[in-house]
């Protein structure tokens, strides 16, 4: 096992959103704000890491949550922003400072109203291969 892509591909998977045409004005963010958060934004979320490790070597498997968070009315805007994410991520050509990616795939969304109904949150898992 090897968590040393780790950091590697947080930050592409960074790169990629925050240059993604789509996501155009949304902060994408690795940590809650502090003081008055914006309207919307993507949290760059929790994240496992497990063993994938195989005969051509060293690798892991993660599955990691991005968050789509808003207190816009309604849930139109957070899907549009959380459909933006899966087609960013699903496409080929990410590259890792350190390791390869081997597979990007969409597992799983889970939309919330959170704070009485005055917040919104989508969760969208993805799993990710990578060999180091």
């Amino acid at each position: 096992m090897s968590y040393a892509g780790a950091a590697a591909l947080q930050a592409a998977v960074y790169e990629r959103l925050a240059g993604w045409p789509a996501l155009a004005g949304v902060p994408v963010l690795d940590a809650v704000p502090s003081g008055v958060a914006p309207e919307t934004y993507v949290l760059i979320g929790p994240e496992e890491a497990r063993d994938a490790s195989d005969t051509s070597g060293a690798g892991a498997e993660h599955r990691m949550v991005l968050s789509v968070v808003s207190r816009a009315a309604g849930f139109a805007g957070a899907k549009g922003i959380a459909v933006a994410i899966s087609d960013a991520l699903t496409g080929d050509g990410m590259v890792l400072a350190r390791g390869r990616l081997a597979g990007l795939w969409f597992q799983q969304a889970r939309a919330l109203r959170l704070d009485n109904g005055a917040l919104r949150r989508i969760d969208l898992t993805f799993r990710a291969r990578v060999e180091l």
